[in-house]
């Protein structure tokens, strides 16, 4: 009976490696699409949180040159 058993898992476990053999290029190819999407996603999400910072950025700079200027102004005067 241990023989029978022992012939049984190595049937299950041959089954299973031809299954993962069979497989494996599908999952492959599957991983490989998503972590894709993923990265896209991903890019998106820092390009428009940079966008938006960026901007609040060159909103400062462009507020205090034109202090800047007026500073200037004031004391030429």
């Amino acid at each position: 009976m241990s023989d029978s058993n022992e012939t049984n898992a190595s049937k299950s476990q041959d089954l299973r490696s031809r299954l993962k053999q069979f497989t494996q290029p599908l999952v492959d190819s599957i991983d490989t699409k998503l972590r894709d999407q993923v990265d896209h996603r991903v890019d998106e999400r820092v390009e428009v949180s940079l966008s938006a910072r960026l901007s609040v950025i060159e909103r400062a700079i462009a507020d205090l040159d034109r202090e800047i200027r007026e500073i200037k102004e004031r004391l030429d005067s």
